[in-house]
């Protein structure tokens, strides 16, 4: 009966884990996964028939904890046999389908309890509530439970500390007559009750707890035993029971190795060769000891060794990384390098080009300037001889005209023959009846005059021939310059 009202406080989380409107039923579906999940963790035989007959898909809608309860107690609470399952894994079950729901954990890391301390704690809370639903354990078992979680860790709490501490949860507790496992479990992630104990502390008191309370552990520790088949002595782990001496592997209890019934047919011997073997074995246990030791330590070694090796090599990875980055760096600058040269060597190209046109276009401005300056030079010479034509063609010129006056002075005389009894020369003035055929006259003179430049030592220039063309005022004909040689023969009378 105790079994089945323990079963039943689990089941009851897990049952309202699985109501997530909080109405008080739950759909067929889910009820059937939890009633398979069960069948397996008690080690019933399934009975399908009976699961898909009560479970089957109507228009019934979810179910009640009142109408779950006959398939419960029919099925599977009435097949339930003691000793048959382990009743830990039941437990584990309907932790994980309400914790799931429930239980929130601090994200960061800064809670006092693990997942597996909060389960233990969670199934002591279990044993000591109050077999009312909801589930609540009193103010009285709440103390009770951490005096001895608290004394487990060599610590002890006044009964004033309790006062205080428990006072802070006195409304709560003053309304629903106790604490909910949710905020039990939060008293103890606060660490208001701990006085800075560490958290493995803390996990190895609750689980001596859990151990003496839940699994009814009196006494623990290793002791030697003899194998069946083998008949060598080894070391096992053992837990004593009200009934029984359970041993295992190791101390974490994970492989039951078997169990040993204590009854009226058990007893205790003492012999002597038992003794020695055993000191022998104790010796050997030693040695073992001290050689498990001596690996320990060189493994702790090793695994430095193997730690300073793992960063190395992250240091030479980070390194090559560092190093490939830069090389990396390296080649793009030197691919900047390279364009940067050949921009500058294609700037020097265009630059030489340049040069060289514009050293050919200096040469050939070079060679047009001397070609200008000779012909400026010769332009120059042309003008000088010119010039000197020019003051030929004057002196000729002048030297023509006074010819000229001096011939046209003597014609006159010529033609006005000086009679008796004048005393001057008469001009042309004189005589006013008479005009002489000047045409006649100058073209006589012409003729002679023409005569005689014919014979003149050289020919004017052209330029010499428009010069005097200019200063005759247009007239085709030349006027020839006089010779030296006329000069003398008709020397001009003086005035």
């Amino acid at each position: 009966m105790a079994l089945r009202k323990e079963l039943l406080k689990s089941i009851w989380y897990a049952f309202t884990a699985l109501d997530v409107e909080k109405s008080g039923k739950v759909s067929k579906s889910q009820l059937k996964v939890l009633s398979h999940n069960l069948y397996t963790v008690l080690h019933i035989p399934h009975d399908p028939v009976a699961l898909e007959e009560h479970f089957r898909d109507d228009d019934d809608g979810p179910v009640s904890s009142q109408g779950y309860m006959p398939y419960l107690n029919k099925y599977i609470l009435d097949k339930v046999e003691e000793g048959a399952f382990v009743k830990e894994h039941f437990d584990e079950l309907c932790w994980t389908l309400t914790a799931k729901k429930n239980y929130r954990a601090d994200s960061n890391g800064n809670s006092m309890l693990s997942n597996q301390d909060a389960f233990r704690l969670w199934c002591l809370f279990n044993f000591l509530s109050e077999d009312k639903y909801p589930l609540i354990m009193v103010p009285d078992e709440v103390e009770y439970l951490l005096k001895k979680v608290l004394s487990s860790m060599s610590l002890e709490v006044s009964l004033g500390e309790l006062e205080e501490l428990l006072a802070q949860e006195a409304q709560v507790a003053q309304t629903t007559g106790g604490l909910s496992v949710w905020q039990f479990l939060e008293l103890f992630n606060s660490g208001r009750c701990l006085r800075g104990v560490g958290r493995d502390t803390l996990s190895m008191a609750i689980h001596e707890v859990y151990q003496e309370l839940i699994q009814d552990v009196l006494k623990q520790g290793y002791l030697w035993k003899r194998g069946h088949l083998r008949r060598n002595w080894t070391e096992r782990w053992f837990q004593l029971q009200p009934s029984c001496l359970c041993y295992f592997g190791s101390e974490e209890c994970k492989e039951k190795r078997g169990i040993i019934p204590l009854d009226a047919h058990c007893c205790v011997e003492a012999r002597a060769s038992m003794q020695a073997e055993m000191e022998l074995k104790e010796e050997e246990a030693a040695r073992q000891r001290q050689r498990i030791k001596e690996l320990e330590e060189m493994q702790q070694r090793l695994q430095e060794a193997l730690q300073l090796e793992v960063k190395a090599r992250r240091d030479e990875e980070s390194v090559r990384l560092a190093q490939t980055r830069l090389l990396e760096e390296e080649e793009e600058k030197l691919k900047q390098l390279m364009q940067l040269k050949e921009e500058q060597e294609r700037y020097i190209e265009r630059a030489q080009q340049e040069k060289e046109e514009l050293q050919q276009e200096m040469a050939q401005q070079s060679r047009s300037l001397q070609q200008a300056q000779q012909q400026l030079e010769e332009v120059r010479q042309n003008r000088q001889r010119a010039d000197e034509d020019v003051e030929a063609a004057q002196r000729k010129l002048r030297q023509a005209s006074t010819n000229v006056k001096h011939w046209n002075v003597q014609m006159n005389r010529l033609m006005h023959p000086i009679e008796p009894g004048d005393k001057r020369p008469v001009t042309s003035s004189s005589f006013t009846g008479f005009q002489p055929p000047l045409l006649a006259r100058r073209d006589s003179s012409l003729k002679r005059l023409t005569r005689w430049g014919s014979q003149g030592n050289r020919t004017p220039s052209p330029n010499s021939n428009e010069q005097q063309k200019s200063l005759n005022g247009g007239d085709e004909a030349p006027v020839p310059a006089s010779t030296p040689q006329e000069d003398k023969l008709d020397p001009a009378p003086e005035n």
